[in-house]
């Protein structure tokens, strides 16, 4: 225990060298060294003196994520398994059986394989409920759990057991793990396609988004328009988002500069051509954060394309990322974005206050009125764009060319309640579960369930009896109130289930998604709105 505690102090000791060259002028190194200096002391005083052993690793993991709570809202701390994982979700893929699942009545449901991965290629198929894992029962398991058992080593096996609907006995199947990639583009298709218009939804900025963006675009040749869909992007890579804002853009443009007090400032700008000069819509909405706001910011500045949406989330502060020797990380902010015209992408924080920077996104999420078509320009001053002048407004965030007014009219707290216990989920599941070859059969094309499909009021009895018999007491007018919003959503993913993510988006967007409607509006009138918008012309 002597020698794990003395590792970790090593480990303090060369985090807090690390930054101790940031530090500006001599008296703030030597503020610095001090407080350091106390620290060390109290590591050792307390290491070799309290009266019990002490397992010192989580007091220091405890003691770093209280201090970087005294700071910005997001620099933060990152333990081996975090780290992990958020690598594995930006790198573009991990090592494992290739299914998508739920967990369902305490099992494993299989909601779709990954097509000619390792489970599809030896049989495994949706609705299939995996009851073994390597000879141990599963039934029970937490979802936190199941990547542990099912990812490992590629060329590694994994031995499974599953039930299937109409069989009898468990079956058996021995799977060979292969690389899975993990996709950053939800949805591509045309939105309309007699006019050459192109739908890309982004879900994050990860190394493969780019690769995957140019074999979207490849698979809609002639594209004139594009719908760029950043919603609820949350950010991801920062040379990504570059290259994206590069793709609209003529080489050597500005796309975004950083700031910070002991790091050098940098500018940031397209390296190639831009490789497609058609119209673009970007969405955005209270969720879009860093990269995408990166993006958005940079079409905006240079007059490249129409925002329209909501007022992105304001996250635009830079991390650097240091280890810890043991698996963990830090992220310290280290400097600020700026658009090209000079607007600070980060919303105002109050230093140490963390819960209050959240607490106000989440009530502005609830009562979704932060935004207005009159802008205060005390909170939010005036910029101009870098072509046409236009105003822009700067204060934290990307505010829209075109704001969306929130329609809440068909939620209710009955449909809340059915959303927030996943009834959904369990819904389409035991929907499939017995009628995915029927369905199959009646709609084998998208295109034929698109035109076709209806899920019918028994089947929404259907859904009512399954949130009665998870507690959620019925509420007629509550249930009236959201009936077809319910539908849509439902069907949504049934579509989703059947055919692909991007079917999903596919049905639900022309029906149900003000944003994109509203996009393919602009796109369709261009000379009307979006030209003249950009033009700055009345």
């Amino acid at each position: 225990m002597r020698h794990r505690c003395l590792s970790i102090y090593v480990v303090v000791i060369m985090v807090i060298a690390t930054l101790l060259p940031f530090a500006g002028s001599a008296q703030q190194r030597g503020d610095v060294a001090e407080q350091y200096q106390k620290l060390s002391r109290f590591y050792r005083y307390l290491g070799n003196m309290y009266v019990d052993e002490v397992d010192m690793q989580p007091i220091v993991e405890s003691a770093i994520r209280e201090m970087l709570s005294k700071l910005d809202p997001h620099s933060y701390y990152l333990d081996a398994d975090e780290v992990k994982a958020e690598r594995e979700s930006f790198e573009g893929g991990f090592s494992g059986i290739g299914i998508e699942y739920n967990i369902h009545n305490d099992t494993i449901i299989v909601v779709n394989t990954v097509v000619h991965g390792p489970a599809e290629r030896v049989g495994v198929m949706p609705n299939d409920r995996i009851v073994e894992i390597d000879g141990e029962g599963v039934v029970g398991i937490k979802r936190s759990d199941v990547p542990s058992k099912l990812r490992g080593e590629r060329g590694s096996e994994v031995n499974i057991g599953i039930v299937r609907r109409g069989q009898p006995d468990v079956q058996r199947f021995s799977i060979t793990r292969d690389n899975i990639p993990v996709n950053t583009i939800d949805a591509s298709f045309w939105a309309d396609e007699q006019q050459k218009i192109a739908y890309i939804k982004v879900n994050r900025f990860g190394r493969t988004t780019m690769t995957e963006f140019r074999n979207a675009m490849a698979t809609m040749p002639g594209a004139e328009s594009l719908i760029l869909d950043l919603c609820s992007n949350g950010g991801g890579l920062l040379n990504q988002a570059v290259e994206m804002a590069g793709y609209f853009l003529p080489q050597g443009t500005r796309v975004v500069s950083t700031e910070g007090r002991a790091v050098p400032d940098e500018v940031y700008a397209s390296q190639t051509a831009g490789e497609f000069d058609g119209r673009v819509v970007v969405l955005i909405n209270d969720s879009s954060a860093s990269a995408s706001e990166i993006v958005a910011g940079a079409l905006q500045d240079w007059d490249r394309g129409v925002i329209v949406g909501r007022d992105s989330f304001g996250k635009g502060l830079v991390q650097s990322q240091v280890p810890l020797g043991d698996g963990s990380a830090v992220r310290i902010t280290v400097a600020r974005y700026h658009t090209p015209s000079g607007r600070v992408i980060q919303r105002p924080y109050e230093r140490g206050n963390k819960e209050g920077y959240y607490k106000s996104y989440a009530e502005r999420l609830r009562s979704r009125q932060a935004d207005s078509v009159a802008v205060d320009t005390l909170l939010y001053p005036e910029y101009k764009t870098l072509r046409s002048g236009r105003k822009v407004y700067g204060g934290g965030g990307i505010h829209p060319d075109v704001y969306i007014e929130s329609d809440t009219t068909e939620v209710s707290s009955y449909m809340a309640k059915i959303v927030a216990q996943g009834i959904y989920a369990d819904f389409v599941m035991d929907y499939l579960d017995s009628r995915r070859d029927a369905l199959k059969s009646q709609y084998p094309t998208f295109e034929k369930f698109n035109s076709s499909f209806i899920l019918s009021d028994e089947d929404m009895q259907s859904l009512v009896q399954k949130a009665t018999d998870k507690g959620i007491e019925y509420n007629e007018a509550e249930y009236q109130q959201s009936k077809e919003l319910l539908r849509a959503q439902i069907t949504s993913l049934v579509a989703q289930r059947l055919y692909s993510l991007s079917d999903g988006y596919r049905w639900l967007n022309p029906r149900r998604n003000l944003y994109y409607k509203k996009a393919l509006s602009i796109l369709q009138n261009w000379d009307v709105v979006g030209g003249k918008l950009l033009q700055n012309l009345p």
